[in-house]
């Protein structure tokens, strides 16, 4: 097979290697990050979910907690690969930025990929808060854990935690664990290839070192078509532009070489990732945990795909005449210092600093319509991100009781602030990018301001050996400002060239006039609360209830204009058992969860014409209602899983209209609606992205061979029901049918666990499953061409890790 090897991979491959060899050649002693062969007590599970630590079957609190090796066996790279091991967690891919935003509980904002909104499902890493969604598509690297907090987390984890929380946690250095590392080396189908290497380095007594780095690459999955066939020949072509009202003597015929033939394919993998921790303890009362990630993503967006190709056209391909561009660096300082004051209390500091910049291109109309003509029938149109920055910062500080007391208690003061600047370029030409204008836009927002700030405190009081009660607030101020940015739009004047704009250009000088001034400033508090009570049921049991608060904030869109914030208000029972000492794990919640004003935003041609994003807020109650389950087992050459959610209520308020430039929405506006000439009235419309039902089902057994080492076959099958992928409902184009995948491997550990071999394939049956929908072609016939973007096709490969 043949690989495309990178600077990086070399250096990284040659690291391995001798680090492979080491362990091969010296009898060491089994590291730390070597996975347990012992039988697990999954009732001894630790979580942070209270911002302190604490037993997963004692933390009354809907969680999913999944370890280092799970994350490794399911190869879960991006956060959207958690969306099979976590209860109600959906990830859904957007084309043009190459983001991934999520879904949980029925709740989430797919437009959340831009400067102007905030997800519903917060993410953080090492307790930081990571506020652009872009974040997503990071490779997730060397990760001791991640916990999925389901339900709003406001009070403790604050800032768009409405849905839930998303919290990784880093493997750190370890001074006492000697030197000792990891490494894997992988390749598979369409070019796949990839490897991984983490050292732990002990300096001192007092301090140690950890180096983790990572690079991950395969081939696009969409193949390019060939325009000759497709398109008529040049006389059809003169035939069909002179109907169109066409003057004779400016008829040109269609220059094939427009459409991309070669070069990167969408939906191509490219990424690179590199993290430096040091962890510091100069005392027993004293832990400095610091850190500086790099991350680099030079792959490709996914495709919007016809859902129906055309007549003697592969489904993986396209007709495109914009190659795929993506160029996105990301560099992080995360800090941690816990410091013990007494036997009673503690004090954390926690800091982040970020700085992400991007660019894009992608093919937004997918050659949907044929061009019969340089001018007539097809549409170019390019999305393209000139460029994009966000800078971030966020500090923390949390005081809290330890030991054992009547009562448990934390205080809290946090502060962050986002520096954002971007501009995204839209041409739009009749036909091909030789024809006519039929709409430009250029969205330059030189600055975008947002600050956060917050104050919370959370209590339980031990009522007796077996009843807690816990109350907690916070108060949140967002303040989010837009200064100088306008919205130009095409301004129709044939003293100009009628040509797609240029990166470098600037559109007042190339016929461009100001269609919207985004000056604007939004300002507002907010309280949000949560009251629980506890009950132990013996020493293997526990049962809660609990109504909790969760806020996102408002802010300002395209015009200035501004959109309330949304509020929930959730009502939630839950239990966990343990079995079998701790080998057996039921843990399961039901919810019900009330909405007002949920934020929905999306692109939009306004009533004057003028294109930009809008947000609306939905009337009345939004309301989501579920159940969910999780069931985990571990023996001694046994593991079994059972992830199940069912959400057979999760509808939109009522007297709400919305409109969306992805979709054609044939329904007139009302009148007084001033979002749109086109909008549809979606009151008491399902929710997107929320199957009634989702059941994920893992199993694997090692069988002994009789030099000792291990054979662990692993299947891990899931199944959902049907969903719907917009607010509109529109259907079958605009829904995921019921489904079912599949992924299997089987792995080689060698007797004394220094080095395995895998072997996996992802997606046996080769299913195709919609993460997103758009319906805003409009054929001659009238009908309604609908595309999406999938999840990735059958893969498969092979792995080869060590440890030493």
């Amino acid at each position: 097979m043949k690989l495309r090897y990178s600077a990086l991979y070399v250096a990284m491959t040659a690291v391995l290697f001798s680090a492979a060899v080491q362990a091969a050649e010296t009898d060491t002693t089994t590291s730390t990050q070597v996975p347990s062969t012992k039988v697990k007590n999954l009732g001894a599970v630790q979580v942070t979910a209270t911002k302190r630590e604490t037993p997963l079957q004692k933390t009354p609190v809907a969680i999913t907690a999944i370890g280092g090796d799970t994350l490794d066996k399911e190869r879960v790279m991006t956060v959207q690969d958690l969306t099979k091991l976590v209860p109600g967690l959906q990830g859904t891919s957007e084309g043009d930025h190459g983001v991934v935003t999520l879904t949980l509980r029925g709740i989430g904002n797919d437009s959340a990929k831009t400067e102007y909104a905030d997800p519903e499902v917060a993410t953080f890493v090492d307790g930081v808060y990571t506020p652009r969604a872009e974040a997503a598509a990071s490779l997730l690297l060397d990760m001791d854990s991640v916990e999925v907090l389901r339900g709003p987390q406001g009070t403790l984890w604050g800032r768009n935690s409405t849905a839930g929380a998303i919290s990784f946690t880093t493997i750190k250095p370890d001074i006492n664990g000697g030197f000792n590392g990891s490494g894997t080396i992988e390749m598979g189908n369409y070019n796949q290839s990839g490897v991984r290497a983490a050292v732990n380095l002990p300096i001192s007594s007092t301090f140690a070192m950890r180096v983790a780095a990572v690079h991950e690459q395969h081939d696009g999955y969409v193949d390019y078509q060939n325009p000759i066939g497709q398109i008529p020949t040049p006389a059809q072509q003169q035939a069909n532009y002179l109907a169109s009202g066409g003057n004779p003597a400016s008829f040109q015929p269609i220059n094939t070489n427009l459409f991309v033939q070669k070069g990167k394919k969408y939906d191509a993998q490219d990424q690179s990732a590199a993290r430096v921790s040091a962890r510091w303890q100069p005392s027993d009362n004293f832990v400095w945990d610091l850190s500086y990630e790099y991350f680099q993503d030079r792959g490709t967006p996914s495709m919007n795909l016809m859902q129906q190709p055309r007549p003697g056209q592969e489904f993986w391909s396209a007709l495109i005449d914009v190659a795929p561009y993506l160029d996105r660096t990301s560099k992080s300082v995360r800090s941690r210092m816990d410091w013990t004051i007494n036997d009673s209390m503690e004090l954390t500091y926690v800091a982040g600093f970020n700085h992400y910049s991007g660019q894009s291109d992608f093919d937004q109309d997918g050659g949907v319509n044929v061009p019969t003509s340089f001018t007539t029938n097809g549409v170019y149109q390019e999305d393209r991100t000139n460029y994009s920055n966000y800078a971030s910062s966020s500090h923390e500080f949390d005081l809290k009781s330890r030991g054992e007391n009547t009562v448990d208690w934390i205080l809290g003061a946090y502060y962050a602030h986002e520096n954002n600047n971007i501009r995204f370029d839209i041409p739009i030409m009749n036909g091909t990018q030789q024809g006519t204008v039929s709409w430009q836009g250029s969205f330059i927002q030189p600055e975008e301001l947002v600050t956060s700030t917050a104050a919370f405190g959370q209590a339980t009081w031990h009522m007796s050996d077996t009843w807690r009660l816990t109350g907690g607030a916070r108060w949140s101020h967002d303040k989010r400002e837009n200064r100088g940015g306008i919205n130009w739009g095409w301004g129709y004047n044939p003293a100009y060239p009628a040509l797609p704009i240029s990166p470098g250009e600037q559109p007042g000088d190339v016929g461009f006039n100001i269609s919207q001034h985004n000056d604007a400033t939004y300002s507002k508090s907010k309280p949000t609360w949560l009251v629980r009570l506890d009950h132990d049921l013996g020493s293997s049991g526990l049962i809660y209830a609990s109504v909790s608060t969760g806020y996102k904030s408002g802010g300002t869109q395209d015009g200035g204009a501004l959109y309330r914030p949304e509020t929930l208000t959730n009502y939630e029972i839950g239990a966990k058992f343990a079995f079998l000492d701790g080998h057996l794990t039921w843990n399961s919640a039901a919810y019900y969860e009330v909405f007002k004003n949920y934020q929905l935003s999306a692109p939009v041609t306004y009533p004057d014409g003028t294109h930009g994003l809008g947000f609306s807020n939905v009337g009345g109650k939004t309301q989501v209602a579920g159940f969910e389950s999780e069931l985990a087992y571990q023996q001694t050459n046994d593991r079994a899983n059972l992830i199940l959610s069912v959400i057979p209520e999760k509808k939109l308020g009522t007297e709400k209209y919305a409109a969306s430039n992805d979709y054609y929405v044939p329904t007139a506006c009302p009148p007084e609606s001033t979002i749109s000439n086109n909008c549809m009235d979606i009151s008491g419309n399902d929710l997107p992205h929320a199957p009634d039902l989702s059941l994920t089902a893992i199993y694997e057994h090692d069988f002994v061979l009789g030099n000792g080492g291990r054979l662990t076959p692993r299947v891990s099958a899931q199944y959902q029901s049907a969903q719907w992928l917009s607010w509109f409902n529109f259907g079958d184009g605009d829904k995921q049918k019921a489904y079912a995948r599949g992924d299997l491997s089987l792995r080689y550990t060698e007797p004394n666990d220094k080095w395995y071999v895998n072997a996996y394939v992802q997606n046996v049956t080769d299913g195709r499953v919609k993460s997103s929908a758009a319906g805003s072609t409009l054929l001659a016939n009238g009908s309604v061409v609908f595309t999406s973007q999938y999840l990735a096709p059958r893969t498969y490969g092979v792995q080869f890790g060590f440890w030493f």
